[in-house]
């Protein structure tokens, strides 16, 4: 008992602790919540209006309607402020948070720094659902509502399958989501086989790339509650994950009941990964990458981890998404720009010296 309590506070799951910080876990929660309010007001400035800080603010205390304010900006400043701007950096912050906090809370169940937010096929099966939508002509909101429905109905189908594999369930599951995937991915090639090259194609391309362009305050609300459904349950359940490292005799005899829990931790991961994907595309990297840059500041303890990656995850995703609208006169999809970022980080993160042992 002493053993696997000690486990717990050094951090566990195959996924090595820092020997030493120099930041104790509330104080790096600190700066990464401050770094993340400075990002959303400089994104606010950024665009092909400009927008002052103070006209910003104006423009955000005159909506609450209980100051009166006066008028220092103009009519399209305000609604590049509050119809454009601000659905879509609450999105990207929002989307980031999600995928990251997914990534963290799939490695800590399956007990592998390489898991992801798509390892169970959500991804896939969004791409899918958001193809054939566009292949049929639906709107927006068809494309999304295809998306997330299809992301569930793939995890769901995983799930049936895992269970009737023989073996371990959860490289039962693992490799289910592997197949599935594979199956998805298929069907998203044919719909792009068929579909008509000058128009539907382009934008099933498109939204495969990833991209917060278009996005709405009707997109949010779609996505809203799906989020919080997932990112809540992960927050309260943060310091279980401790326990769900160990394995499931270590969990059983610290009164966790592993059997249970996994199950509700993947739900979340799933709500989580499907309304992200439905509203942003296919965006890779954040959910891996995240995780592991948090991991090096907070360690692995999960009571620290798992807020910390939902705050990282937002502001990278801000951060990307305003070089995505900011670099070129054509705005670059986020998904390739977290690849080019992602993909140079975490091969430096595993090429250090004892960066991973045991079973990672």
């Amino acid at each position: 008992m002493d053993e696997a309590r000690e486990k717990i506070l050094k951090g566990a799951g195959g996924i090595p602790d820092r020997e030493a910080r120099r930041l104790s876990g509330g104080a790096v929660l600190a700066l990464l919540g401050a770094a993340l309010v400075l990002a959303v007001f400089g994104s606010f400035m950024l665009g092909r209006y400009p927008v002052s800080l103070g006209q910003l603010l104006g423009i955000i205390f005159h909506k609450l309607s209980f100051l009166n304010i006066e008028q220092t900006w103009t009519d399209t400043q305000a609604i590049a402020v509050l119809n454009v701007r601000l659905p879509r950096i609450l999105l990207a912050v929002l989307v980031g948070a999600c995928l990251s906090a997914a990534g963290a809370a799939y490695q800590g169940v399956f007990q592998n720094p390489m898991a992801a937010p798509d390892i169970l096929g959500a991804s896939a099966g969004a791409g899918f659902g958001a193809a054939l939508a566009i292949f049929l002509g639906l709107g927006s909101v068809g494309v999304t509502a295809a998306a997330f429905g299809m992301s569930l109905v793939t995890v769901a189908l995983v799930f049936f399958v895992s269970r009737r594999a023989k073996g371990e369930r959860v490289m039962g599951l693992i490799l289910a989501g592997i197949m599935i995937s594979s199956l998805f991915q298929a069907g998203t090639s044919f719909i792009k086989l068929t579909a008509d090259p000058t128009n539907k194609l382009p934008a099933i391309t498109y939204w495969l790339m990833g991209s917060l362009v278009g996005a709405d305050n009707e997109e949010l609300r779609f996505v809203l509650w799906p989020m919080l459904l997932g990112l809540l349950p992960l927050l309260l359940l943060r310091w279980r994950l401790n326990v769900l490292t160990l394995g499931d005799s270590e969990a059983r005899s610290l009164g966790v009941d592993a059997a249970r829990l996994r199950p509700a931790v993947i739900l979340c991961a799933t709500l989580l990964t499907a309304s992200s994907v439905s509203v942003s595309g296919m965006i890779g990297w954040v959910g891996l990458v995240i995780p592991h840059m948090m991991r090096r500041l907070t360690g692995s303890d999960y009571r620290y981890l798992m807020p910390a990656s939902m705050l990282g995850g937002g502001g990278f995703l801000l951060l990307v998404d305003n070089l995505s609208r900011s670099l070129t006169s054509t705005e670059i999809p986020i998904g390739i720009l977290t690849a080019f970022i992602g993909a140079p980080f975490f091969l430096l993160l595993i090429t250090r010296r004892g960066e991973y042992n045991g079973r990672s």
